[in-house]
């Protein structure tokens, strides 16, 4: 529970609690408090601001940190796990595991991977298979590698956090 604090209501001093989640107009003018993350929560923001998130269908089961396609499902906005070996770049990654059929939270290339493990600080990574990534670049000259995706993913902050960056895929 959040600290409370000494207001002036009605001509008396009274403990007030700050509100952690904003119900909307009606708490407008009152005072915020961190959510159990140690974070302003989503609903205190001014529209239009927030995590940088896009939500999908998720057309498999997705593990946290996996690495994601985003692709037309029968019309359906959908998510995928990305993979070199059939054509499928990243567009993002998920950081809870989301059920086939449940809406997945994509975080865009860019953003910080937290769902990763395993990773040595300071490596480059790159699209693996089943939304994983390697730490070797596929071999462009080798014709065992045709119509596999080249793309770099971004670089090993800790052995649980990958950097991530846009950049465009290639298929060789």
């Amino acid at each position: 529970m959040a600290d409370k604090y000494l207001a002036r209501v009605s001509g008396k001093t009274r403990q007030q609690s700050p509100v952690a989640a904003s119900a909307g107009t009606s708490d407008a003018g009152k005072i915020v408090a961190l959510n159990s993350a140690g974070k302003i929560d989503a609903t205190a923001l001014p529209d239009g601001l927030g995590a940088n998130v896009i939500t999908a269908t998720a057309s498999e089961s997705l593990s946290a940190g996996a690495f994601v396609n985003l692709y037309s499902n029968a019309g359906t906005f959908s998510a995928r796990l990305a993979d070199n070996s059939n054509g499928r770049s990243a567009d993002g990654f998920v950081l809870a595991s989301v059920s086939s059929s449940a809406t997945a939270t994509v975080y865009p290339l860019g953003e910080t991977n937290s769902g990763v493990t395993g990773l040595t600080v300071g490596v480059d990574h790159w699209l693996g298979v089943t939304g994983g990534t390697i730490a070797t670049p596929l071999d462009e000259t080798s014709s065992g590698n045709a119509g596999y995706v080249s793309q770099y993913l971004g670089k090993a902050k800790s052995a649980a956090e990958l950097v991530t960056v846009r950049d465009e895929s290639v298929i060789l």
